[in-house]
Order: C-alpha cells, then sequence, then structure tokens
C-alpha cells in the first residue's frame, strides 16, 4: 500500500521548532512522530506539549525510532552540516533549515551525499513556499508588472546586547546576514537570478560578527537590488518589486505571512491581495516537503538544490566582501 503520511522528526528544539511542531498539526499528510534534544528532560516535556510519541536525548538516538520517515533539522547554523550528514548516512531525508550551513563546500558536500544515497534534501526557505511569494512570481511572469528592473527589501529587529546570545555569538554562526539578511538576499536572487557584480558595506559588532549590512546587486541587463539587514533597530521589513508597468508591496514582516498590494502605473486604486493562512506558516513548506516525499522526488521545485547552491555561494561571496569569516567555517 503507498504511503499516505510522513512521520517527522526533529531535530533541535528551539524556538524554530516550536514554530514546525504547531504548523504540522494542520497539515493533512504529515505528522510530528519525534522529536530530539541534547537534554532528555527539554524532549521530553517539547513531546508532551506537542503530542509526539517519541522523545530522545540525543540526536543519534532519534535515527533509531521506529517508523521515522524523516528529519527537520533546526538547530543553529553552524550544526547544519554535521546534523544534515549524520542523518543522510543513516537513509534519512531531510529537511534544514536556512542557511543549509556555514558554507559553499558544506553545502556541497550534503548535495553530493543526498544523491549518492538518492534521499530528498531541502533547505528550509520557507520563504520560497508562502503564497505571497508564489502570487508575486505570477504576476512579474504574465507581465502585469511589465519589465521588472528593481527590488527593494529589508529586514531589522532591535537584538538585545546580551553578547551571550546566539546572534551576536561567532561560535555559533551569529550575525544579521546569515540570521536574517539571508532573506532580502534571497529574494534577489530568486527573483533575479545571481548578480553580476555585489556591492557592500557592513558594521562589525564587538563580537566579531555583522551587526548591519546593506548590499546592492547589479546585474548586465540593467537590474538592481537594494537589501539591507541589521539587527540594531526594528525596521519596517517590507519588499518592494518595481516594474515598467506596476509595483508589488509586500507588506510588514514580507518574509512571512503577510498581504501585498499590486500598484499599477497610471492608476489611483490599489489592489489588496491577501490570504487566508491557517497557521504561522511553515505549513506550506512542510506541505511542501511532505508531499515530495510523497511523490517520491529527491527535492523541491520550490527550492531546488541549485538554488540552495547559489544562496550559500552568494552569501559567501557577501562574507568575503565585508571580511567576515567563521572559525573553521572560513
Amino acid at each position: 500500500m503507498t504511503k499516505q503520511t510522513i512521520n517527522w522528526g526533529i531535530i533541535g528544539l528551539g524556538k524554530i521548532a516550536r514554530k514546525f511542531a504547531t504548523d504540522i498539526k494542520v497539515v493533512t499528510n504529515a505528522r510530528l512522530h519525534a522529536v530530539a534534544s541534547r537534554s532528555l528532560e527539554k524532549a521530553t516535556a517539547f513531546a508532551a506539549e506537542f503530542d509526539a510519541p517519541h522523545a530522545f536525548g540525543t540526536y543519534e538516538d532519534l535515527l533509531n525510532c521506529p517508523d521515522l520517515d524523516a528529519v527537520y533539522i533546526a538547530t543553529p547554523h553552524v550544526f547544519h552540516h554535521e546534523n544534515t550528514m549524520m542523518c543522510l548516512k543513516a537513509g534519512f531525508p531531510v529537511l534544514c533549515e536556512k542557511p543549509f550551513a556555514m558554507n559553499l563546500q558544506q553545502v556541497q558536500e550534503m548535495v553530493k551525499t543526498a544523491k549518492e544515497k538518492n534521499l530528498f534534501l531541502m533547505e528550509a526557505m520557507w520563504t520560497s513556499c508562502l503564497p505571497t511569494l508564489l502570487k508575486t512570481k505570477a504576476l512579474i511572469v504574465d507581465g502585469t508588472l511589465g519589465e521588472v528592473f528593481s527590488i527593494r527589501a529589508d529586514f531589522g529587529f532591535n537584538a538585545p546586547k546580551n553578547f551571550d546570545n546566539r546572534i551576536y555569538n561567532k561560535a555559533l554562526g551569529g550575525g544579521a546576514l546569515l540570521d536574517i539578511g539571508i532573506y532580502p538576499v534571497f529574494l534577489a536572487l530568486h527573483l533575479f537570478g545571481y548578480p553580476d557584480k555585489i556591492l557592500t558595506t557592513a558594521k562589525i559588532g564587538q563580537t566579531g560578527v555583522d551587526e548591519e549590512i546593506g548590499i546592492i546587486f547589479k546585474y548586465e541587463n540593467g537590474k538592481m537590488a537594494h537589501l539591507h539587514s541589521t539587527i540594531l533597530a526594528e525596521t519596517t521589513t517590507e519588499a518592494f518589486i518595481y516594474g515598467t508597468k506596476g509595483t508589488i508591496h509586500l507588506h510588514k514582516r514580507w518574509f512571512a505571512p503577510t498581504h501585498m498590494t499590486l500598484h499599477t502605473t497610471g492608476s489611483e486604486l490599489s489592489e489588496s491581495i491577501t490570504f487566508d493562512y491557517k497557521s504561522g506558516g511553515f505549513e506550506y513548506e512542510i506541505k511542501e516537503a511532505t508531499q515530495c516525499l510523497l511523490d517520491g522526488k529527491h527535492q523541491s521545485d520550490l527550492m531546488p538544490i541549485k538554488e540552495s547552491l547559489a544562496l550559500i555561494q552568494l552569501l559567501d561571496a557577501i562574507r568575503y566582501e565585508i571580511g567576515l569569516h567563521y572559525d573553521k567555517t572560513n
């Protein structure tokens, strides 16, 4: 009989894992089956809260769980490569949080192993699966915006000055770029492709990570992307896609479930486009990954491997431009 439900496990039980565990409840063909933390007490409490039948005090033990189908990795950035490789080598498909890993070399090794094992692998860039981005791409493809020539996107929040916090911790891959700047970078890459020229400037703080970064992508066809992220201030966190016939405005928290407005050139009226969200937004990437697994696919069409490779290559290039290097990972 063909399998109809995917049993998911989670490695790493922080804030992001809680969102995943909450939203999986609205996905009919997926369920939370097992969770793992370095603390059995924490894993047991998490499992009880989110109705997972299995809890483990080590990541390795989760991989011996009966009837486990796939693993979602929600650990800090610097552990993504290690945790993904562990799961792939054990024969499990993986949905891994962004950034996929700390550099291109690590991602290439993950991709190579997934191909050798004939396993599904996907970067959990939830924005790629959201209705707002799918609608934006449709409006671009059907010519509603005319020739699209510019993108402006930002993401900023005021992180408390606790230098023990992960966001400031260089050993844990801290900094604005990898944590939140990845979203504006992804948007430009997703809609315009890899840039021909990268211009960057950044404020490196006392812990050695970027606290604010401004980026411009230039393309030979004349297109440009103006991108910004910061952990020093709460910004509007909006995105705009400009075309010769109109503009798309993705409203506050544009990288997450939100609404959008279409402004048509020459018209005084704007069209507000809303969506019926049933969860916090993680349901869309869970649905995508789950359906890929049920269909026997090894990658997602919404967030394909080639895009994840391009994204990490682009992040590496930006880090090189601002002189940001992480220990043992470049």
